[in-house]
């Protein structure tokens, strides 16, 4: 029943107005609002031919003030271009948070009814502030899974280590599609106490189409064998090559990781200024 209809008919009598008003009040924080749903926060630098060391796109896809015909975000392969149409994502209402740095915010909702997502447009010139932002919310939790999407920044400029902040409600877990994300990201994972579920071994191309079959597990629970399956068959359709090459591209998590001395915060960034 809509809140409309959870008021219609209520008698304006002394206390018998104010304990059902109550009781919709609690349904629509609990459920409306969506307080027990899982969440997902989806930073997104938009390809930028003049600000990023990426090797150059059509100039029309590559303007990083341009969210709208965007390769990251407005093209058929893009955020919106993956999710403004999928048919298991619907639009949520989502406050204005454009900003300088923020040119586009996006919100939508599973199917299933049990996930949030909010995605963000960064300026193309803004890549150090999104990373800093995507960093920042595995830092205090503020979602179940944190995404970032785009062009590796961490090969062009340096971002020192951060911790996780005192008090942080929740682990989060996160997936970084871009070019060799398990390289450059896995010590600010760990030193943020952040639990990867998808990277990346290679040079790749990080279409949002990506994201949308691993979310479809995720969802699910499904472990990261399964994520990372998704990933590839995902990877293996948009680029036409075999599903095993694709795969590779993708880091087994489920491997062991060799033991590694602990690190300086400082020294987080292996080659930096490499591309």
């Amino acid at each position: 029943m809509g809140i409309e209809g959870g008021l219609h008919g209520i008698r304006k009598t002394g206390g018998f107005v104010f304990l059902p008003l109550l009781f919709v009040l609690c349904v629509v924080g609990g459920n409306a609002f969506g307080s027990d749903d899982r969440t997902v926060g989806v930073y997104v630098a938009l390809a930028d031919n003049v600000y990023q060391g990426i090797v150059p796109v059509p100039k029309a896809v590559g303007d990083g003030d341009d969210p709208d015909h965007n390769l990251y975000w407005g093209c058929a392969e893009g955020f919106m271009g993956i999710f403004g149409k999928c048919p298991n994502w619907k639009r949520e209402p989502v406050a204005d948070a454009a900003s300088k740095d923020v040119m586009r915010v996006y919100s939508c909702r599973h199917a299933s009814g049990k996930v949030l997502l909010t995605a963000f447009a960064y300026r193309g010139s803004a890549i150090e502030q999104c990373l800093k932002d995507f960093k920042e919310a595995l830092c205090q939790g503020k979602y179940d899974l944190v995404v970032y999407l785009g062009h590796n920044g961490l090969m062009d400029f340096y971002l020192p280590g951060t911790p996780p902040e005192a008090g942080r409600k929740k682990k989060p877990e996160c997936m970084v599609m871009c070019c060799m994300s398990q390289r450059y990201f896995h010590k600010h994972i760990a030193f943020m106490e952040a639990t990867p579920i998808l990277l990346t071994t290679q040079l790749m191309y990080p279409g949002a189409f990506i994201l949308r079959d691993v979310l479809e597990e995720w969802i699910k629970k499904s472990g990261l064998k399964a994520y990372r399956a998704a990933a590839g068959r995902a990877y293996a359709e948009n680029q036409k090559i075999p599903v095993k090459a694709a795969t590779g591209i993708f880091a087994d998590l489920e491997a062991a990781v060799p033991k590694e001395k602990a690190m300086d915060p400082a020294m987080l960034n292996p080659g930096s200024g490499n591309r």
